[in-house]
């Protein structure tokens, strides 16, 4: 079992690692950041598209009139649709628009790059290590993703 300095270490390389990515990446596409609640809310409605507003927030943990709120910010931006559910006129189905697809992708082409290049700065067995611990970080996130 790891140590728990090894476990707080990996935990604030992570974030730090999360952080500095993003607003590279941000600067580099040459565009504004959007708040993180609003690009975790894009991630959730990409990953299924149709999802209610109470459906997210039940997922991010929040109150859904911060769901709302979010919702509202990104449908005046042009990056999420809303539309009432046909069978229950009260709830309200979400899906990205085709704009926030654009920005996604373009976002993802930049971050896939910038660790391209920071990548081939690295010794190949760091290189190597790093990218052979993909496969064992998505089963991290998926233990995580199960506990409540």
């Amino acid at each position: 079992m790891p140590s728990d300095e090894a476990v707080a270490r990996f935990g604030a390389v992570l974030g730090e690692l999360h952080r500095l990515l993003r607003r590279k990446v941000v600067a580099r596409a040459n565009r504004d950041a959007l708040p993180e609640a609003q690009v975790e809310v894009l991630h959730l409605v990409r990953a299924e598209p149709g999802i209610s507003g109470k459906e997210v927030a039940r997922r991010l943990g929040t109150a859904p009139n911060t769901v709302s709120t979010l919702v509202r910010d990104l449908t005046d931006a042009g990056l999420l649709a809303r539309d009432r559910d046909p069978e229950d006129r009260r709830v309200v189905r979400l899906a990205l628009t085709e704009a926030a697809r654009t920005r996604m992708a373009d976002y993802a082409v930049h971050r896939s790059a910038l660790l391209t290049e920071a990548l081939a700065t690295l010794d190949p067995p760091a290189r190597d290590a790093i990218l052979a611990a993909a496969p064992h970080l998505d089963a991290l996130l998926t233990a995580l993703r199960a506990r409540p």
